[in-house]
């Protein structure tokens, strides 16, 4: 019996002990399991790492932005803070130029001078007659009007001695009427000077008419003075260069008053002031 039952179990082997070729089946479907479980952790993992990097990324720039945006800011205030302070010293020097003016008899002539073409002559010519004049534009144009109808009278009665002492007779005449012409400049200059002054409380110096009539008789006293030269050219007068000489300072001097007169407002801005 012993030998039966050992025949038995070498045919039909036990099923809890599997044959070679089971065991390498199962090794080998483990295995496959494995492998399948490995790559999905390894997915899983990628994916994380996928997922945590635009994180990663915009948690980097974060710092950037803040940084360049702090920078503007303070680039934007210190240039803000730059063109105020410009600013403001430019005011100040405005301010301060146009108070030492108004400070100076000297300095106002020769602020009210600078617009005029001969302004050696201007200052000179302004000093002499009234060198502690007041230091206002207006006050100084109104002097530089005497300046004229003082020498422009003084040629006026150097002209009429020159008809006295005259014995060509042609020469005389012409003499004669450069000397008419030049009373009658006198007389538009002492309009103008007349103009300026004040007769009732709330008048001004000067407005634009009176600007504009100053303009027409200093201009017309101009004109006189040369249809005297041209009168005594045309009849080869011996005096004619004597007497040119003679009208060279007026001229200047009434060039001098048209420049101030035609540039009034800006002299005034320069002053910071208006019409008065």
């Amino acid at each position: 019996m012993s030998k039966r039952l050992f025949k038995s179990l070498i045919q039909h082997p036990s099923p809890s002990s599997p044959s070679p070729s089971a065991r390498a089946q199962r090794k080998e479907t483990s295995s496959t399991s494995m492998e399948s479980i490995n790559v999905l952790k390894g997915y899983g993992k990628l994916n994380s790492a996928e997922a945590q990097t635009p994180h990663h990324h915009r948690g980097s720039k974060r710092p950037l932005i803040l940084a360049v945006t702090v920078s503007s800011i303070v680039l934007l205030t210190i240039t803000l803070g730059l063109l105020i302070g410009a600013l403001v010293r430019e005011s100040s020097t405005e301010g301060s130029e146009a108070q030492s003016l108004r400070s100076s008899s000297a300095q106002s002539i020769r602020a009210v001078c600078s617009v005029t073409q001969h302004q050696d002559s201007c200052f000179t010519s302004i000093t002499s007659l009234n060198s502690s004049v007041e230091p206002d534009p207006e006050a100084i144009f109104e002097v530089s009007l005497r300046v004229c109808v003082n020498e422009v009278s003084n040629v006026s009665l150097f002209v009429r001695d020159l008809v006295k002492s005259s014995n060509d007779a042609r020469s005389k005449g012409a003499l004669g009427d450069c000397a008419g012409l030049l009373e009658d400049a006198a007389s538009r200059l002492r309009d103008s000077v007349a103009a300026m002054e004040v007769a009732g409380l709330g008048e001004k110096a000067l407005t634009e008419l009176k600007i504009s009539n100053i303009q027409t008789w200093v201009s017309a006293a101009m004109t006189d003075q040369e249809t005297c030269l041209d009168g005594l050219e045309e009849m080869g007068s011996t005096v004619l260069e004597m007497v040119r000489d003679r009208l060279s300072r007026s001229r200047e001097f009434m060039s001098n008053s048209l420049a101030i007169c035609a540039q009034m407002s800006a002299v005034l801005e320069k002053f910071e002031m208006g019409m008065h």
